[in-house]
């Protein structure tokens, strides 16, 4: 529920948008630009486009990083999951074009399968530039009118350029328009001192430096959807279809001027269009039958799928435009914690899946689900897709050493570029939760839904099907129910709390008479015996201490103990987190009985009961679960203790 105080907080940030944004406005002559806006930052005005997306995006970074509290890389970190390394290279391309190298000149490619990110990352660049020039850093001017707000200094006559860069230190790129050249001869009578200019807020909504084009039908595409046409309604008032006043300027191009054009699906355009987006990119310019070349300049970000992208190779006669992109991939992700983001981020934008409580586990068991289904068979054999998937999510996997990741992951180039897509599992995951009755829902029930979704799909072939299915088995069976086990027996220990800090004083007794060669006194008989050491090492091989390490390993504990004691704190499990977890193990497995007879019982009595209780409490208050998920969990793990 939002209390009173947090909307009555969103209405002063409302309230402070606006007068922020109201502030900020800025009109005045060309004159007066020289003077109050060039005059102060002369590079901040002449910057490209390339120059202030780059710009943006730093202004991006810097602003997260300030936010965790770290200088590492986080651009839109909040936004995009999974897909670090091609942001990084997006991010790269826009410091290299900003520099004025030839990587500027040439169009930038988004290559990646279905639901993939593409989309998200360029619709993040739009609203990234959006925002930012709303800020002072991110100030833009443009000529007052123009349907390209073009950068003012293009008034600038290229006689007076020269001395233009000695007096303010940079160079002015571009040509007056056309259009802005034909108010200027009509209505300022060629004095460009007095040529109106204004503050441009950058707006997709407003048509002003963002643009959109997606791609209709290419044999009825018409390509003054990109440029432009003669208005026919304004010609009787211009008498001239040449007038630039006459043209209709509402083309994509025109509307990004400045800023980005977003081209979707750009590989299902015509040729034709191809060739002016790319001739656009290289030379900064268009041209349009009834004029001289327009100068344009703007960003172009485009995006494809793989399909489309094969069929665009096996012509020889694109080999050409292929050398004028930078192609970066954007694979699907192959770290399970990753994806489970994107889903949870998808599903918390519906307001009904808000009210269904999720079990700790659920979008990661789909999530794993999902990565199986995307990574390759590894040259080596002790490396399964399970294990594989576990090093992808940053985990240890025995036998084999991080830093073999990298030279494992360059093993397969097209690895994350196909499978299960995000989008996929979230429309399982929503149809099971309108379907959940409970407003509860459980990864059993996930993985369910998601194997109904797979046998129901007409589009997946037979043996897709069945390997897919058997990727829903690898999931539960390898990561869900080792996940659930220690979910229900950490909350089995914390209730059997005073037996767990016995076992913890028994361990230590045991150790130090082992690490000083002497006998102990058994507690029951009086008698003195020789430490029990198949006591020490049942403990200890829970957490795979070795016969060979078991002295290291021993050695540490009594030492901790000892910097407590010495301290006069007491030493207890939550002081070694490595003897807490093999204490853990050692009980569940001891008490594993119990656990079996107070869940399967028809009739409990008062102590069985009071024993699921707080179980099913610690779960709940500790865990993440709910009543139903609780109970739904204590019976599969009874189930699979059953069957141990």
């Amino acid at each position: 529920m939002v209390s009173s105080t947090d909307r009555e907080k969103f209405l002063e940030s409302l309230s402070a948008f606006t007068r922020e944004h109201q502030a900020k406005q800025w009109r005045g002559t060309f004159a007066e630009y020289l003077t109050e806006v060039v005059g102060k930052q002369p590079h901040l005005a002449a910057r490209s486009s390339h120059q202030y997306v780059w710009d943006m995006l730093s202004w991006m970074q810097r602003r997260e990083c300030e936010a965790a509290g770290d200088d590492g890389f986080r651009l839109f970190s909040h936004e995009l999951f999974g897909i670090d390394r091609p942001l990084q290279q997006v991010f790269d391309y826009f410091k290299a074009a900003s520099a004025g190298s030839e990587v500027g000149r040439r169009l930038l490619l988004l290559l990646g399968p279905p639901s993939g990110g593409k989309s998200s990352l360029v619709i993040l660049l739009k609203r990234g530039i959006e925002e930012y020039s709303l800020t002072e850093e991110g100030a833009i001017y443009g000529l007052q009118g123009s349907p390209l707000h073009e950068n003012p200094l293009n008034l600038v006559p290229y006689t007076l350029r020269a001395e233009f860069r000695e007096t303010y230190g940079v160079d002015i790129q571009g040509d007056l328009s056309p259009y802005a050249q034909s108010i200027l001869e009509h209505e300022y009578e060629g004095d460009f001192m007095r040529y109106p200019v204004e503050r441009v807020f950058l707006s997709e909504a407003k048509r002003s430096g963002v643009g959109t084009y997606a791609p209709h039908d290419p044999t009825t595409a018409d390509i003054a959807d990109l440029i432009g046409s003669v208005d026919l309604s304004k010609v009787s008032e211009y008498g001239d279809e040449g007038d630039p006043r006459a043209w209709s300027w509402s083309g994509a191009v025109y509307s990004a001027s400045r800023g980005l054009l977003e081209m979707i699906e750009i590989l299902k355009v015509k040729r034709e269009f191809l060739y002016l987006l790319l001739t656009l990119t290289q030379e900064k310019n268009v041209k349009v039958s009834r004029f001289p070349l327009i100068h344009v300049d703007e960003t172009i970000v485009a995006h494809t799928n793989l399909a489309e992208f094969r069929k665009f190779l096996q012509e020889k006669e694109n080999e050409a435009l292929l050398d004028r992109m930078v192609i970066v991939q954007v694979p699907y992700a192959l770290s399970y914690l990753d994806e489970a983001k994107i889903y949870g981020k998808l599903i918390a934008q519906a307001p009904t899946f808000r009210e269904v409580h999720l079990d700790p586990h659920t979008l990661r068991v789909a999530a794993v689900f999902a990565i199986l289904s995307r990574v390759k068979p590894s040259e080596r054999e002790d490396l399964d897709l399970s294990k594989k998937v576990r090093l992808y999510a940053g985990e240890d996997v025995d036998g084999i050493a991080r830093s073999e990741l990298q030279r494992i992951s360059h093993e397969q180039e097209e690895e994350g570029l196909s499978g299960v897509s995000p989008r996929f599992v979230v429309n399982a995951l929503s149809n099971a939760i309108s379907r959940s009755e409970t407003k509860s829902l459980t990864s059993m029930e996930v993985l369910v839904t998601l194997k109904e979704a797979i046998e129901n799909d007409a589009r997946i072939e037979a043996k897709q099907r069945r390997q897919w299915v058997d990727f829903l088995v690898a999931a539960r069976k390898d990561f869900y129910n080792h996940w659930v086990k220690e979910d229900v027996h950490k909350a089995l220990f914390v209730s059997f709390e005073e037996e767990s800090e016995s076992l913890l004083g028994k361990y230590l007794d045991e150790v130090e008479a082992a690490l000083d060669n002497r006998e102990v006194s058994d507690p029951i008989t009086g008698e003195t015996r020789a430490p029990d050491e198949r006591f020490l090492r049942a403990v200890e091989e829970k957490i795979n201490v070795s016969d060979a390490g078991k002295q290291t390993f021993r050695q540490e504990v009594v030492r901790k103990a000892m910097v407590a004691f010495k301290k006069g704190e007491s030493f207890s499990l939550d002081s070694h987190s490595r003897l807490k977890e093999a204490m853990e193990k050692y009980l569940f497995e001891e008490r594993r009985d119990v656990l079996r007879l107070v869940t399967s019982v028809a009739r409990p009595d008062e102590d069985a009961r009071e024993k699921i209780a707080a179980v099913e409490e610690r779960l709940i208050s500790d865990y993440g679960y709910d009543r139903h998920s609780a109970r739904e969990a204590l019976n599969y793990v009874t189930t699979l203790l059953s069957q141990e």
